[in-house]
């Protein structure tokens, strides 16, 4: 019987009170788990933890780093969000995790669209895949990468951060005990709501920080629709899209 840290699948079910919780010692992603349950009917709700992912993804295609027993690699299968626009559910996730984690001593900031950033560097990332059946909503995959043990590959010990690093001892599930519950929060709102925006705007790592790209300007915040509000020579304008690279 697969494990997770010594938990089975069904004591961890029970734990945060989810229909079901699957663990794998190794997959391709978390994502490609969540998909393939969702096809065959499976529950709103459902979590996937893997030990490793040999194929992690992040936005644009890119591979995220995800070693063995280092972090949490997580999937979460969503059917209730009605359809979920733009850039708001990242957002909303990066909000809940970085909420979950404050008890913990580790005050997370959050970079738009989908990384989770302590002391300047990249703690970990969010990635939303929906799945449609012709016009209609089918379910929403969200993929989790935390960082929690060392050490980094050399090549990225400069951006990226484990939890770690900053309260020695922290563990897997001493985390856990803290997101899932917050992920299973999660409203349906299509847009961010003035308490949200506050929020974020808390934690808002890019505000008031120069851009070159995907349009130089000054960062100013997020509406309510989850893009990027840029103050640039021609007006104040929304981005929606692209690789972010600040000065």
């Amino acid at each position: 019987m697969t494990t997770y840290d010594g938990q089975t699948e069904a004591v961890l079910a029970r734990r945060w009170d989810l229909p079901r919780v699957i663990v794998r010692d190794r997959v391709s992603s978390t994502l490609d788990v969540i998909h393939e349950v969702a096809q065959h009917a499976g529950d709103d709700g459902t979590l996937v933890l893997a030990d490793e992912q040999t194929a992690g993804r992040g936005r644009q295609g890119r591979r995220w780093h995800s070693a063995p027993g280092q972090g949490i690699w997580l999937g979460y299968l969503r059917r209730s969000l009605d359809g979920p626009a733009g850039g708001v559910l990242a957002l909303r996730v990066g909000l809940a995790v970085a909420a979950g984690m404050d008890d913990l001593g580790l005050s997370v900031r959050l970079k738009w669209p989908n990384d989770l950033i302590v002391l300047d560097r990249k703690l970990g990332g969010i990635l939303c895949e929906a799945r449609w059946k012709g016009d209609q909503f089918g379910w929403v995959a969200i993929g989790l990468g935390l960082n929690i043990t060392g050490p980094m590959p050399i090549d990225l010990a400069a951006q990226a951060i484990a939890a770690e690093d900053v309260i020695p001892g922290i563990t897997r599930m001493t985390v856990l005990d803290r997101i899932v519950p917050a992920l299973c929060g999660l409203t349906p709102a299509p847009e961010l709501g003035p308490e949200e925006l506050r929020r974020y705007a808390e934690r808002d790592w890019l505000r008031g920080r120069c851009l070159e790209a995907p349009i130089a300007g000054i960062v100013r915040g997020v509406d309510g629709d989850g893009a990027l509000l840029v103050e640039s020579a021609g007006g104040t304008k929304r981005v929606v899209g692209g690789s972010v690279v600040a000065v």
